[in-house]
Formats: structure tokens, C-alpha cells, sequence
């Protein structure tokens, strides 16, 4: 292909937008072509590659930042800084996926809830929304007195 794509045709092989090349050029993520007098700025095969090393790091998890750090590493030493970086990265899943878990009991346990509430009271999932956020609870109404 050898420095033949615009910024447009760059973006759209990558799968992103224009804009998004523009904001990894500006966060030094992918270089910014010169461009020549009158002419609209080229970009190549390398250009290409990286944007796709960024969005499968992103794709695996990897934040900008991190992966600024991958693109950075190169020599002998690369591979043990990569390693590092990707068993942190795994912390980081597993942790989530922890969270995750959590998270679905809880869901599952509304449900429940709410599967077995009064049709006439309050709703349980909204009660525990309530509560959970700090907010106050909604008033309840008081039984007529007769």
C-alpha cells in the first residue's frame, strides 16, 4: 500500500472514526504524517498496523495508557515488561469478573424479589436503589384511619 490511505480510509480499515485517529495522534499513540504543501496527509501500512495493535490492546482490556507503555517496549527486555503488564491486566479480569458475579446474585435475588412482591406495594428492585444510593426513601404512604 506504501503511504497511500487518507485519515478517512485509515480510520475506516481500522474500524474506527476519524476523529479517534485524530485523538491517538494527538495522545502519541499514532504518528501524525507531514503533510505536503496543498496536499491532504498519507498514511501506510505501519500506520495501519498500529492502529490495529491499539484496538486489539483495547479489545483485550488494555487502557490507552497501558498501551501507549506496549508501544513503547522493544528489545530483549519487552517481552518481561509485557508479561507484567498482562498478568496485571489479568488481576484486573478477575477481579471485574468477581464484581460481576456479585452483581448477577444480586440481579437474580430482585427478580426473586420482585416476582413475589405485593402488586399493590412498592417495588423492591426501586426500594434497593433507593437505599443503596443514599437517596431518601420514597415516602410510604400511610393506611386510612377509619
Amino acid at each position: 500500500m506504501a503511504e497511500s490511505l487518507t485519515i478517512g480510509r485509515l480510520a475506516a480499515s481500522g474500524g474506527v472514526h476519524v476523529e479517534t485517529v485524530r485523538y491517538y495522534q494527538r495522545r502519541g499513540l499514532l504518528p501524525e504524517p507531514e503533510r505536503p504543501p496543498g496536499g491532504t496527509r498519507r498514511y501506510g501500512d505501519a500506520d495501519l498496523s498500529r492502529l490495529q495493535f491499539i484496538r486489539r490492546a483495547q479489545a483485550m482490556g488494555f487502557s490507552l495508557d497501558e498501551i501507549a507503555e506496549l508501544l513503547k517496549l522493544q528489545g530483549q527486555r519487552a517481552c518481561a515488561r509485557t508479561q507484567a503488564l498482562t498478568e496485571h491486566k489479568l488481576v484486573d479480569v478477575r477481579q471485574r469478573l468477581q464484581e460481576l458475579r456479585r452483581l448477577e446474585q444480586d440481579l437474580v435475588q430482585l427478580i426473586a424479589k420482585c416476582a413475589n412482591a405485593d402488586s399493590a406495594g412498592f417495588c423492591p428492585t426501586l426500594d434497593q436503589l433507593e437505599q443503596s444510593g443514599g437517596m431518601p426513601s420514597r415516602e410510604r404512604p400511610t393506611p386510612l384511619q377509619s
